[in-house]
């Protein structure tokens, strides 16, 4: 529902939200929130109408709910369109710049946060009251907004259209969204408090420590437009709920079925990783059903205590905290060889001078990386057998280790420019234009304050006043020429 209003915020903001207008704060969360129900003529549509409500009334009832009695909770993510203006997006460039990948916002998408509600009613001619509430965010963060609607919708449901209002000028209250903070938000007339920046995309999630480059879509529904029967394409992942794709996309080649959680004794074999040929369209079990061979032994110690979890009826809080804790000590294992080695390709400070270029990276060449896992590979931290070696071989060809690697490219080399940056601010730069011609000395300042300007651009990570001291410097060479040339020197540049 789109809310406006003539209020003005608080003045105790924080220095950087002082600029903001009426409804910008809520526009840092939300794009818009929408009410879904189920017409007998229209199907699905949009009782309270908001910007894009032909894709949500689509997305927003599970693909298969005929079993769904009660509140079910999921999410979507769907393209925005070319024609809409990105709004408060310099404002929020400090949260994604600090973010963990996972957690960035997509420029060109949109998520929808889904409270489904589905009980049976004899006063409706279908027999069932079925609408969803969704919530729409460029923000990609499902725990925290999954906590929102369990708030939000049974208070919706109860009361209607006038307590979405109501929220809506509560989350306009809210501070903008900053990485790793924990805040304590109120909400109609209750308090949200939970690490706002938690993802729970749990496949990807529990590797977190890499960049993914790859597409990732939960849940696809089969009408969507970006869905074709072949889906040929390489580095997907899929969320789906309808049985169609069981048996449109059985020729993937890893394949995770999820279902109801059994006792100890039948959930050892849902852990099982089994061959793709023995996937059967609709009545396969739950389970990992993978074209490829594993490359390590499976760890047995993690099952037994997963396992024993079952039995002793431990919280799925706690289970949940055991899994994620192994797969990060995992993926360490995994990455601190590669961190090792990338290290070493970064050039000696000493041969930092600050009047040439920065030196280069050394390149990465795979059999140097390969030598060095015999002495000081995973072996080191992980206890699981297997073939590391033809695990790292395989990761090198993926998309995931050259987005990593680019990654970890760009910062080596931002840390070079920042180095030789802090280099030239302790050179007496005064003393070295005396040398030259005048020619010369603008030229100085031209590229010191090109380098200046990128540094503030990048955020190069220099030490603090690193970059007051050079803007100190460059004012005064500028300050030794003639006058003439001072007025232009002075000039801001034109982009």
């Amino acid at each position: 529902t789109s809310v406006h209003s003539s209020r003005k915020t608080g003045s105790d903001d924080e220095p950087e939200e002082a600029l903001l207008l009426p409804w910008d704060r809520f526009s840092a969360w939300l794009h818009c929130i929408c009410v879904v129900g189920f017409d007998l003529e229209l199907g699905q549509a949009v009782e309270v109408r908001g910007p894009t409500r032909l894709f949500i009334c689509y997305l927003s009832f599970p693909d298969s709910n005929s079993g769904c009695l009660g509140d079910t909770q999921f999410c979507f993510r769907f393209r925005q369109g070319s024609n809409r203006k990105q709004s408060l997006s310099c404002f929020l460039e400090n949260t994604d710049r600090d973010a963990p990948p996972c957690l960035k916002r997509e420029l060109g998408h949109y998520y929808g946060y889904v409270y489904f509600r589905q009980v049976r009613d004899k006063s409706l001619k279908r027999g069932y009251f079925q609408k969803s509430l969704v919530l729409v965010s460029k923000l990609p963060y499902v725990t925290f907004f999954h906590s929102l609607l369990k708030i939000m919708a049974p208070e919706y449901f109860e009361k209607q259209e006038p307590c979405l209002e109501a929220a809506c000028n509560d989350i306009d209250r809210w501070p903008t969204p900053h990485p790793g903070r924990i805040l304590t938000l109120p909400i109609m007339g209750m308090v949200i408090k939970v690490p706002v920046f938690q993802c729970v995309w749990e496949l990807v999630d529990m590797v977190t420590i890499f960049f993914f480059f790859f597409n990732l879509k939960p849940p696809l529904m089969g009408r969507e437009s970006s869905f074709t029967g072949s889906f040929n394409r390489p580095s997907v992942i899929l969320g789906v709920t309808n049985p169609f794709f069981a048996k449109t996309l059985q020729h993937w080649p890893h394949i995770i079925r999820i279902g109801d959680m059994k006792q100890a004794g039948e959930m050892a074999k849902q852990m099982k990783v089994k061959k793709l040929k023995n996937l059967k369209t609709l009545d396969s079990k739950p389970g990992v059903y993978t074209a490829c061979k594993p490359y390590l032994n499976k760890d047995e110690e993690i099952i037994k205590q997963l396992q024993k979890g079952v039995q002793q009826k431990r919280p799925s809080a706690a289970q949940n905290a055991i899994l994620r804790r192994y797969f990060l000590e995992l993926t360490q294992s995994f990455i601190i060889p590669l961190e090792r080695y990338v290290a070493s390709l970064m050039p000696l400070q000493k041969s930092i001078c600050p009047w040439k270029s920065p030196p280069q990276l050394h390149p990465f060449i795979q059999q140097d990386f390969m030598k060095t896992l015999e002495k000081a590979g995973p072996q080191l931290t992980s206890r699981l057998k297997g073939d590391w070696i033809g695990l790292y071989r395989n990761f090198l060809k993926s998309p995931n280790f050259d987005g990593w690697f680019r990654t970890r490219r760009r910062e080596m080399i931002h840390k070079l420019e920042a180095l030789h940056l802090e280099a030239l601010c302790e050179e007496d730069l005064q003393q070295r234009v005396q040398k030259h011609s005048e020619v010369e000395t603008v030229d100085l300042v031209l590229k010191l304050k090109d380098k200046l300007s990128q540094a503030e651009k990048e955020h190069l990570p220099v030490r603090p006043g690193t970059l007051a001291k050079l803007q100190e410097h460059i004012e005064a060479v500028i300050l030794s020429l003639p006058e003439d040339l001072q007025g232009i020197l002075h000039k801001p540049s034109t982009p």
